[in-house]
């Protein structure tokens, strides 16, 4: 006897087939046929994922402290989502992650999964809800408007931590490349013209210390995230929620995973306010902005090898162009740089959402899940290939770098005190006409003993070592 392919459920809107070995139900079927949007299932965010577990599971623990739910149901629910938050059964999350709704088809899908792996482990079959009900037993005492919001939430800073991380790999990179770089001389420049020397070692140290003061941002961002509404229910004010549910939900949820989560003041306000994650949003931007600018210096520096700047050399990587042999593209400082403005475009689709929302609820967070997800998995992802695949390899063209200074016109303002403003002034104008170096100038006409000169170019005297790190 063939075992059957399919098993029928019933919805609102009548009665339809179901896969007999989908742990999904009804529900979950009409959002993927409703919401064909981008093809990535709810499954691609694993931390969404485990975190609806989680909130799942603290609901059914606090259900059965007030004696709602029946002991052995609540059983069944507990090891359910402990199994699903040890990495099982996440391929059975397929609605898409753009949806409408406000992320009731993500609370559904949750609550059926749950349901029929619950119902196997009490020994029914998948679909036999009278034992066991997804809206009734697992989505007891909850809303998806209270469930999504805080599952978000949850998700959003295990992401982050994975990002501060990878920053830190970042920043490390650069602080060892700005040791390494501390004695190369170079000169520095302001609007693309000339300025003053400096040491290779300061230029990529504050690329280090601007990675830094956003890892510090980002990370106090994040504490904004821990505060959550479950207990809100519909839109605030907890109905079908007992006295008394908010709080031993949020101290079961603190103890499943490990963070320090706090309700909400006004529930109200909290169910339908996005403002947290706008803010998040705004760092990250902040993020990717600071991130591209420093990749675009590494371009311009990296440029020629013998036609631009030629400053420093990245490592070659790949072959850059399928015409022109030799040729090799920053390719990693590229790649980086439009993960940034992804960031930026989802930063003003987070904007554009959390603004939408209309009186009690906010029905656009599943797109502003999406953004930040993918804004903070793909910072991530490029942190640690700037870090590995590229400036971990840097080199530099130190007499190049040296021979730009002793040349540059820029070399009279460091001079400047020495010889005079208006000696210098003269030097910098014969330099510019002849196409002479301004150290050799200074010392034909003897402006300069060449002992004071060369101690003069010293990187730590020119750059203003005592002053500046690195």
């Amino acid at each position: 006897m063939t075992a059957a392919v399919t098993r029928s459920e019933h919805d609102l809107l009548g009665d339809r087939d179901i896969p007999a070995d989908a742990y999904w139900g009804v529900h979950t079927l009409r959002a993927t046929e409703n919401f064909p949007i981008t093809g990535t299932p709810i499954s691609s965010y694993p931390h969404l994922i485990e975190a609806l577990a989680a909130v799942k599971e603290a609901a059914a623990l606090v259900n059965q402290e007030l004696g709602l739910l029946e002991p052995k149901k609540a059983a069944a629910i507990v090891e359910t989502c402990r199994e699903i938050r040890d990495g099982k059964l996440h391929e059975q999350f397929v609605v898409d992650v753009i949806q409408g709704g406000a992320g009731t088809s993500t609370n559904m899908n949750a609550n059926e999964v749950i349901a029929n792996r619950a119902l196997e482990l009490l020994g029914h079959a998948k679909g036999q809800y009278e034992y066991l009900h997804p809206n009734e037993d697992v989505n007891l005492g909850q809303s998806t408007n209270d469930v999504y919001p805080t599952a978000v939430k949850i998700a959003t800073v295990f992401a982050v931590r994975g990002l501060l991380k990878a920053m830190s790999v970042l920043q490390d990179a650069f602080a060892r490349k700005a040791i390494e770089f501390r004695d190369v001389l170079k000169m520095g420049r302001t609007q693309l013209q000339d300025a003053v020397p400096m040491t290779l070692g300061q230029e990529f140290s504050a690329y280090a210390v601007m990675i830094d003061e956003d890892r510090s941002r980002l990370a106090e961002a994040v504490e904004l995230i821990h505060e959550i509404n479950l207990g809100a229910t519909a839109i605030g004010t907890g109905l079908n929620a007992p006295v008394g549910y908010a709080e031993s939900a949020r101290r079961h949820l603190s103890e499943i995973t490990g963070l320090q989560l706090v309700t909400a003041a006004n529930l109200v306000e909290a169910t339908q306010d996005c403002g947290a994650f706008v803010q998040m949003s705004g760092v990250l931007k902040r993020i990717a902005v600071k991130l591209s600018k420093s990749c675009n210096d590494l371009r311009l520096l990296s440029s020629g090898p013998r036609a631009g700047l030629g400053e420093i050399n990245l490592p070659p990587v790949q072959a850059g162009s399928s015409i022109m042999p030799g040729k090799v593209n920053p390719v990693i400082p590229e790649v980086v740089n439009q993960v940034a403005f992804e960031v930026i475009g989802n930063d003003v689709a987070i904007t554009m959402a959390a603004e939408a929302g209309q009186l009690q609820l906010n029905a656009f967070e599943p797109i502003i899940l999406h953004s930040l997800s993918e804004s903070i998995t793909h910072l991530r992802a490029a942190c640690l290939t700037l870090a590995e695949r590229c400036v971990d390899g840097i080199t530099a063209n130190t007499e190049a770098l040296r021979a730009s200074v002793e040349n540059s016109i820029g070399l009279v303002t460091a001079l400047n005190p020495h010889i005079g403003y208006t000696a210098a002034t003269d030097i910098a104008k014969e330099a510019l006409v002849s196409g002479r170096g301004v150290a050799e100038l200074v010392l034909e006409k003897g402006l300069l003993p060449a002992e004071t000169l060369a101690d003069l170019l010293r990187p730590e005297v020119v750059a203003g070592r005592s002053r500046a790190l690195t």
